[in-house]
């Protein structure tokens, strides 16, 4: 566990951007039920917590990706990390929208795009990594080299993680589903024997078994 991952793990704790609640699972778009709840976009309103994130991406792109040339930010979650980042770094900044405008140029990527430009995919939170992979796909296709992603919360899913092996992408992330876990337990969000429940939640989602534990 590193420095920077702990404190973001602490951070997100303290604004319950990752909110742990075993005993009472939410329940997913999909139907699973989750121990855990997450909402990134709470850093955004959070001053001390938003200077953690941006200043811990620009240190994940400058020590993976010192060669990156424009950022990116994936819609909606990653726009405004992806503008604030690349503000603190003196980079060119866009996004890559949801889907093409009915309109206009018709364009789904906004900002400038050279061919050949070498951009780091700027995410709030990775789970299976189909979104994300997405963004990846559509600036390739337009002539960028995508030299990886950073992202400031992984779960580390084994679902998301073949996927961007596929995808042939790399992702880093300032904290992760285990790290976050371990700390929750440490700072008393949980009690220390729900971390095994946590964990057997990220493994196999779809495996209920960890609730009556």
């Amino acid at each position: 566990m590193t420095d920077l991952q702990k404190t973001i793990a602490k951070d997100l704790l303290s604004i319950k951007a990752v909110f742990f609640r075993p005993e009472e699972p939410f329940i997913w778009a999909s139907g699973i039920k989750s121990p855990v709840y997450c909402d990134n976009r709470l850093t955004l309103s959070a001053p001390k917590v938003r200077e953690d994130v941006e200043n811990g991406l620009a240190q994940l792109i400058r020590e993976h990706y010192p060669q990156a040339e424009a950022l990116m930010g994936t819609s909606t979650a990653g726009i405004a990390h992806a503008a604030i980042t690349a503000h603190l770094m003196g980079l060119p900044m866009g996004y890559v929208r949801a889907g093409a405008k009915d309109h206009g140029r018709k364009t789904q990527i906004e900002g400038r795009l050279e061919p050949g430009q070498k951009v780091v995919v700027v995410e709030d939170l990775i789970s299976t990594g189909g979104s994300v992979i997405e963004v990846v796909e559509i600036l390739r296709e337009a002539g960028a080299e995508v030299l990886g992603i950073v992202s400031i919360f992984t779960y580390g899913m084994q679902k998301g993680l073949d996927r961007l092996a596929a995808a042939q992408v790399e992702n880093h992330s300032l904290t992760g589903f285990d790290v976050i876990a371990q700390i929750a337990a440490e700072e008393n969000y949980i009690r220390p024997e729900d971390v095994a429940r946590l964990i057997a939640f990220r493994n196999n989602p779809s495996d209920e078994s960890w609730i009556g534990r």
